[in-house]
């Protein structure tokens, strides 16, 4: 009777007129209902019949009414679509194609579905990988969701669907770039290689690497200084900026590093092959020539130049650093010539490493965790790989080369691919004064800690404090590192300018890098500069890769923990983050990441605080646990589906009165 009536429509529009609008952003719930995520401080409820209009990551404007006594939001009108592109599964309801998204707040979401054209509905089943696409939504005036597959990305059961998913869902590629029948070298006609195939350089890198990009050479001087020369492998010598092969090393930026696989930024035949500096064979390279002091210096006599080298030892960093640690090695016996130069890099990088201890900034030893995989794509093992001395080696020749490459490029062009980040944010810097220097015992000051050397103090000043909680409440006041084209500083290093080049294999800003540096030895133009855009462009592909690396590993920590709720297996974990529900940990026998709700430690939320600006879990009042802790912990649960963990302290806090309830 009521049904399209003009009046009542009216009414109820004049009604909703009235009635307040909020902002925001919905999240929903495993339970049907939602919330309006207006700021960090405000969020209204929504009902689940509400729910129904939405999901899960739209942005909407919605009407606050009154109902029960209790004020819940009704979203009106999309702003902007929480998805559009997504990754899902295959879910067959009465013959009618449907898609699961996969994303632990859409879950609940079963999708209709049409295929694209092209692609016929036979040839999906149930619980199939697929690309989709959101075209209907009902605050868009349409009647339902509605999704459409354009892509099938593999079968249900296919044990490589971590990868191949992970890849999908970050848009990057499944395999490396195709090569060609025959590669030229193309440099340019005034561009001279010095012979350098009798100077011993030596690779080190791991047993199974074969995209060798670095040589390395030094000799201790009589006075106990280093010459020290560095060769990178020059895949700019067959790639010109005009080629399609450039076109394709730009789009992709890096290669892709994931648990158990990498999939090149270069065709293969060129990367593992003809650019790898490989023993005993002729290769065209950019070397690198300074003088280091035995206080670890960089000195003023840095010399580009391109040549032809040949590598005399291709090495492991395991048997390097045997054989340095312990005087011998089981597996590598150098010629009295190699070992030579193994102790002249070895000693070269001990003075860097303290000139860089006392004088810049030096990260803290942390173990690289590394998944064993079986031909089955099983995990074997993870393994939790510290630095050891010739990984250290390594390290500090690709600074020194890379500190070097970025003097020169600012005094030659101002101009090139530079690594840099601005250390404390700007509306920060009296807050970590305050922090640091709560009495004015200390020299830190706002004016001072916004300065290079300040910062670096600073830092060096938090490496010895005999807990990192400190450490841990500053970094998340940090600027992110950056990459652009202006020669700006380097706070994170301590470092006053910083351009890599040592990875050109790898990576594409090495790539333009090494055109400018021959540039800068010819004295001409570049035939290639770095655009605005190209800092963000690669920005951008390495947090998908940073992203697609981190989602494989929780899939592949969700196997292979799957059964320890159950056996109740012990960890050590230390606390990275702390938010309003509970603590994030890190597993540390294995680098798993893991929740532990607050619920868990305390089951009396009225007792309980967890304060995420001060990074601290507390009781009663009192402190219980802070960031950078470490604690013994079990797993509760391990979702496979989500790819998640729960853990809980070893030792709970049972909910017994409070202690100023006893007293009384």
């Amino acid at each position: 009777m009521f049904q399209d009536n003009p009046l009542l429509a009216q009414l109820k529009q004049q009604i909703q007129e009235t009635l307040p609008k909020k902002e925001g952003t919905i999240k929903a719930t495993d339970r049907g209902f939602g919330f309006l995520e207006v700021d960090n401080k405000t969020s209204f409820f929504i009902p689940p019949p509400y729910m129904k209009k939405c999901m899960h990551g739209d942005r909407v404007s919605a009407i606050i009414r009154t109902e029960k006594e209790k004020e819940v939001a009704e979203p009106q009108e999309l702003l902007e679509q929480g998805i559009e592109r997504f990754i899902g599964r295959v879910k067959l309801f009465k013959g009618k194609l449907n898609v699961v998204p996969d994303h632990p707040q859409l879950k609940k979401l079963s999708l209709k579905a049409k295929t694209r054209k092209g692609l016929k509905q036979d040839e999906f089943a149930e619980g199939d990988w697929v690309v989709a696409h959101l075209i209907r939504h009902p605050l868009k005036g349409d009647n339902d969701f509605f999704v459409e597959i354009s892509e099938k990305i593999t079968d249900a059961n296919d044990k490589i669907a971590p990868w191949w998913v992970t890849l999908a869902q970050n848009d990057l590629p499944k395999t490396e770039p195709a090569g060609i029948e025959h590669w030229e070298i193309k440099d340019d006609a005034d561009l001279e290689r010095i012979d350098m195939t009798a100077v011993p350089f030596v690779t080190i890198d791991g047993e199974s690497t074969k995209d060798m990009d670095d040589a390395l050479y030094a000799k201790k001087t009589a006075n106990g200084d280093f010459e020290l020369t560095i060769a990178i492998a020059d895949p700019t010598a067959y790639i010109t900026p005009d080629d399609e092969m450039d076109k394709v090393a730009r789009e992709r930026g890096y290669t892709i590093y994931l648990p158990g696989r990498n999939i090149p930024m270069l065709p293969r035949d060129l990367a593992d092959e003809l650019c790898s500096l490989i023993e005993g064979e002729l290769r065209p390279a950019l070397c690198c020539s300074v003088t280091v002091s035995k206080d670890g210096v960089i000195g003023e006599d840095i010399q580009f130049f391109a040549a032809n080298i040949q590598s005399h030892a291709r090495l492991a960093y395991d048997h390097v650093s045997d054989w340095l640690e312990t005087g011998s090695s089981d597996k590598w016996s150098p010629s009295e010539e190699i070992a030579q130069v193994v102790r002249d890099l070895y000693d070269f990088s001990l003075a860097r490493a303290d000139w860089r201890e006392k004088n810049a900034v030096v990260f803290p030893d942390r173990p690289d965790y590394r998944f064993e995989l079986s031909e089955d794509n099983d995990v074997v093992a993870i393994h939790a790989d510290m630095r050891r001395s010739a990984n250290r080696l390594v390290e500090e020749a690709m600074i020194t080369a890379n500190i070097c490459a970025g003097k020169t490029l600012q005094n030659h062009f101002n101009a090139g691919v530079f690594n840099t980040h601005a250390g404390i944010k700007t509306e920060k810097l009296e807050d970590v004064v305050k922090l640091v220097n709560p009495e004015q015992a200390l020299p830190f000051t706002v004016e001072s800690i916004a300065t290079l050397e300040g910062f670096a103090e600073l830092r060096r000043w938090l490496a010895g404090q005999e807990t990192s909680y400190l450490d841990n409440r500053i970094r998340k006041m940090q600027a992110y590192s950056e990459v652009g084209n202006a020669p700006l500083p380097h706070y994170a290093m301590g470092l006053d300018v910083y351009a890599t080049w040592t990875s050109p294999i790898r990576k594409y800003g090495d790539m333009i890098n090494h055109r400018m540096l021959k540039a800068h030895i010819l004295n001409k133009e570049p035939v290639q500069r770095p655009d605005e855009t190209v800092g963000e462009e690669l920005a951008l592909h390495r947090k998908h890769h940073n992203i697609a690396e981190r989602t494989v590993g929780d899939w592949l920590y969700a196997r292979t923990l799957t059964e320890e709720p159950t056996k109740q297996t012990v960890f050590t974990a230390e606390i990275f983050d702390i938010n309003r529900a509970g603590m994030r940990v890190r597993l540390l026998e294995n680098g798993a990441g893991a929740f532990i709700p607050g619920s868990v430690v305390m089951d009396n939320k009225e007792r309980l605080a967890c304060d995420s600006e001060q990074g601290l879990l507390s009781i009663d009042k009192e402190v219980v646990y802070r960031l950078g802790d470490q604690l013994k912990v079990t797993l509760i649960e391990v979702n496979q589906e989500n790819r998640s963990l729960v853990a809980k302290p070893a030792e709970v806090f049972a909910d017994k009165p409070a202690p100023e309830a006893t007293a009384s």
